[in-house]
């Protein structure tokens, strides 16, 4: 049984404990507010541009690159985004698990996968079982904050391996905030563009006969487009990430708080049972003695 100075010790321990992670909740409360209006502003943009690409991909015969592939789908790009830091419950590990799925998925079916990192704990969990698959690590985009010309050049790095033949087919990993306690893990292809149907567009064209002029041509507003909106998933999804993280570092914060009192309760009352205990047995000691004089 502990002594009453090891009860002490334990519980200011554990109070020490609750104030940082009652602060660190603070904290990401006060971050989870703007990145959460960053991530809803970016969608409707992202989005609309999707649906704009394809439409107009449905209505051109054009064989650019990023929106035919390579003609292969031999080596598959998977482009993972994690948190550079940790206590924020499973949303790295998450995003971890469903890399290593993907990853047994495509080398079963026996293509050939590469992993480009971007976050340093997504990096550090898939080390020792893919390493030798990471061809790329970035980390510490949020400092001094996440900005549209990091993601730029991460999707510039990104079209440069496309432009090289390092790879036929790309796929983003991230979560999609949904709200504090709730992040969804998304994979969404990036190369080759994905031609999505939009059934509201075909019941306009189907209702309206009068043809669209587009200036200049189709091809070369996709030409134009393709890579930029490369550019544009990739600034979505880390600043999606962004929010996810600070959500679940929130929730995670506020469990290990509640589980630190909890805990705290539980070693107060051991403490005030011991020592009564330890009184208890020096009262009876001494009355043991008097009785014996």
């Amino acid at each position: 049984m502990a002594s009453l100075k090891d009860l002490r010790d334990r519980i200011g321990s554990v109070k020490n404990t609750r104030k940082i992670t009652s602060a660190m909740k603070m904290v990401a409360a006060a971050k989870l507010r703007r990145a959460q209006d960053q991530a809803e502003a970016s969608r409707p943009y992202a989005e609309r541009m999707e649906r704009m690409l394809s439409d107009l991909a449905s209505r051109s015969s054009s064989d650019l690159p990023l929106m035919a592939g390579t003609g292969k789908s031999d080596t598959h790009l998977i482009i993972l985004g994690t948190a550079d830091r940790g206590l924020c419950g499973g949303f790295n590990a998450n995003l971890v698990k469903e890399t290593r799925r993907m990853t047994n998925e495509l080398q079963s079916a026996g293509k050939q996968v590469k992993i480009y990192c971007i976050g340093k704990k997504g990096a550090q969990a898939l080390n020792r079982e893919f390493g030798d698959l990471i061809v790329k690590r970035v980390e510490d985009l949020d400092k001094p904050a996440l900005s549209y010309s990091k993601a730029g050049a991460i999707a510039d790095d990104i079209l440069t391996m496309f432009d090289d033949g390092a790879f036929d087919a790309a796929t983003l990993i991230y979560a999609r905030f949904q709200s504090a306690i709730a992040q969804i893990v998304t994979r969404q292809q990036l190369i080759p563009f994905a031609v999505e149907a939009d059934e509201d567009a075909a019941n306009v064209d189907e209702a309206d006969d009068s043809a669209y002029e587009f200036e200049p041509s189709e091809d070369a507003i996709l030409a134009e487009l393709l890579p930029r909106n490369v550019g544009v998933q990739v600034f979505k999804a880390l600043l999606e990430n962004a929010a996810s993280e600070q959500g679940a570092r929130m929730t995670a914060m506020d469990n290990a708080t509640r589980n630190a009192g909890e805990m705290i309760d539980k070693l107060t009352l051991l403490y005030n049972r011991s020592r009564q205990a330890s009184i208890t047995k020096e009262l009876i000691e001494i009355v043991s003695g008097a009785e014996a004089l």
